[in-house]
């Protein structure tokens, strides 16, 4: 009994499938690109058209346009196609501009590294 693969098994795991299509790729430093997929090659080096950063913060997120972008195969984690025909955000999403959305980053980093700091000075009550 011998088993073949199906001629197109190849084809379904290759980016080859998402040419032409919207897509989400999340990078390793945390950051979502959103755009169309123009092409790749075998390092999963990829080029977005029309892409841009979409930065979320709590409900607040901002598009942040970067037009024709390459993107190095090593700093992708995901990439998944978008259905273009549903919403992409929650309806509780507000839309922000990118120096409020800037600010809004900045101050979650500021609150991220006050909690490390109070926890840090805790560890000696060794709560756990």
């Amino acid at each position: 009994m011998s088993w073949s693969a199906p001629d197109d098994i190849f084809f379904s795991t290759s980016l080859a499938a998402y040419l032409d299509k919207k897509l989400l790729v999340l990078l390793r430093d945390g950051r979502k690109l959103m755009g169309l997929l123009r092409s790749f090659d075998q390092f999963a080096n990829a080029v977005l058209e029309e892409a841009y950063e979409r930065v979320i913060v709590g409900d607040l997120y901002c598009d942040i346009p970067l037009g024709l972008y390459i993107i190095r195969g090593e700093n992708v984690v995901l990439i998944g196609e978008l259905d273009i025909e549903k919403e992409e955000l929650p309806a509780q999403m507000i839309q922000v501009s990118e120096a409020e959305i800037k600010r809004a980053q900045k101050a979650e980093k500021e609150e991220m590294l006050l909690k490390g700091t109070m926890r840090k000075r805790m560890e000696f009550l060794d709560l756990d």
